[in-house]
């Protein structure tokens, strides 16, 4: 017989004739008619050889293949020949095949069957061997198309999936409105909540008509300045201005950052992106998504993360630490630095195509020397705000203290007069102002004597804690981080430290051990 497979035949047992096999696959078919005819299910039987003996209606229905067109042809080459992949599925590995083979029982879940148009059809089946004195004649074969129970699985699967992505984004639109709120309440808590620069001088209206021009538009700003001349105002000022003011503004100090923590702080991380990443986190970026990055101290930024940078500013594009997921974001960045950016350009410390994405429109921010017609204004306001701010009834300041603040060349800046005004508001005795001689080398805030008292006031709390923060950093040059950092002297997080260093206004001027 042409249509014989020889590695079906069966070895090891004497084979009945031809006739005999039908003869027996009929017999069960007509004693069986009413039950055949009845099933919702498909059945047939096959041979030896793999013919098909009896087909029921079902399997007509489903399979769309009439009973004679099946009956005597190979079963596995007409409905059961490939994957549904399309793929061969050889008669070797046919689990049909096979029970007729061993004598075992087989139950597939999950394969395909062949219609006669062509297309397949995912089935569950059972193929059980028929026995004839004790011989191996054949298989009866019971399967059910499974096509309404694959699309809902798949539809279940799909809306599981699509509720998994659902609760992942509220998850992380949670942390981020947390994180939000956090920057929100530490405006609040530093005194952030109003957003005007103090000042009448031409230097100062200059400012403000730069801010006007840039503040609606979405133009990256550098500010430029001495240390404590106010450029963090300046980018609040902008962001207060423009249509992302509902949205937060988002601030990073990349001085107070450990290199190796730069690149997951600007685009955060996912879970077990490095050792200590227990949680996925997100970046700064993702957090101003919306709003405006500040970032101050730009010129410390990492060379090995500048072009990352650069990218996102072009592209909004960037993906997490340990992710390969490529994320977009809208996000308006303002830079500061106290840095010659243009020096560390020629240096090969700042790359040049990026300060020239961050420089298109740069604003100065002058120093206090530059506007002295400015401090009688800013003493005021700072005189107000500190007597709020340690409840203490509103002090005077006289004339004569104004002018002598004004001929003081305020290496400091602004922010060493808020400074000076708040140490002569915790110590003085009466309701005015009295300052010492300015010709003298900027205060160390360390000559504070210490008090016998049983207990310490607010104020005098505060000044231990800027004069052990001092002698701290005296005792390591400056440093923060590590070990042997200030941080871990004083036993404090190195952003909690850096965080106070900002807030007090301490510079390197007083570090300077006093005579």
């Amino acid at each position: 017989m042409s249509d014989m497979h020889p590695h079906l035949c069966q070895a090891n047992h004497g084979q009945l004739a031809i006739p005999a096999i039908t003869q027996i696959f009929q017999t069960f078919a007509q004693q069986n008619q009413l039950l055949l005819n009845a099933a919702g299910e498909g059945i047939y039987g096959v041979d030896t050889e793999g013919r098909a003996t009896f087909v029921n209606p079902a399997a007509e229905r489903i399979l769309g293949w009439s009973a004679d067109e099946l009956l005597g042809k190979n079963i596995h080459m007409a409905i059961h020949h490939s994957h549904s992949d399309g793929s061969d599925y050889g008669a070797q590995d046919c689990p049909i095949f096979a029970a007729f083979r061993d004598g075992t029982v087989r139950r597939v879940d999950n394969e395909s069957f062949w219609c006669r148009d062509g297309h397949a059809i995912p089935v569950e089946y059972t193929s059980t061997p028929v026995y004839d004195n004790e011989k191996l004649v054949g298989a009866v074969v019971i399967f059910r198309d499974v096509s309404e129970r694959k699309n809902a699985e798949a539809k279940l699967h799909s809306t599981m999936e699509e509720l998994r992505e659902a609760l992942e984004q509220v998850k992380q639109l949670t942390h981020k409105l947390e994180l939000e709120n956090a920057y929100l309440q530490q405006e609040i808590n530093e005194g952030f909540n109003s957003h005007y620069i103090v000042g009448r001088s031409p230097a100062v209206q200059q400012i403000n008509y730069q801010i006007q021009l840039v503040a609606p538009t979405v133009a990256t700003v550098l500010i430029t300045g001495e240390s404590g001349t106010g450029k963090e105002l300046i980018a609040r000022a902008i962001h207060k201005a423009s249509e992302r003011n509902q949205r937060p503004l988002i601030r990073v100090n990349c001085a107070a950052i450990p290199q190796e923590l730069f690149e997951s702080e600007f685009f955060g991380h996912v879970r077990g992106a490095f050792s200590g990443a227990v949680s996925t986190r997100l970046g700064r970026f993702e957090v101003a998504d919306g709003g405006t990055l500040f970032l101050d101290e730009i010129g410390e930024l990492p060379l090995a993360l500048q072009g990352k940078l650069l990218r996102i500013l072009q592209d909004g594009e960037f993906e997490r630490v340990g992710e390969s997921i490529t994320r977009h974001v809208d996000v308006r960045v303002i830079t500061a630095t106290n840095r010659d950016l243009k020096q560390l350009v020629k240096q090969g410390l700042f790359r040049e195509d990026l300060y020239f994405r961050l420089n298109v429109f740069p604003i100065r921010s002058v120093p206090l020397r530059e506007r002295l017609e400015d401090i009688p204004l800013l003493a005021t306001h700072f005189l107000q705000t500190t007597c709020q701010r340690f409840h203490k009834p509103e002090l005077k300041i006289s004339l004569a203290q104004i002018q002598r603040l004004q001929e003081y060349d305020w290496p400091g800046n602004i922010r060493e007069l808020e400074n000076r005004i708040e140490r002569q508001v915790i110590l003085s005795p009466g309701d005015k102002l009295s300052f010492v001689d300015f010709s003298a080398t900027p205060s160390t805030m360390t000559d504070i004597p210490l008090t016998n008292e049983e207990f310490f006031t607010e104020s005098g709390v505060k000044h231990l804690q800027i004069r052990a923060t001092l002698d701290a950093l005296r005792k390591c040059d400056g440093k923060i981080y590590g070990a042997d950092g200030a941080a871990s002297i004083l036993g404090i997080k190195p952003t909690t430290l850096a965080s106070r260093i900002k807030k007090w206004g301490l510079n390197k001027n007083m570090l300077v051990n006093p005579s």
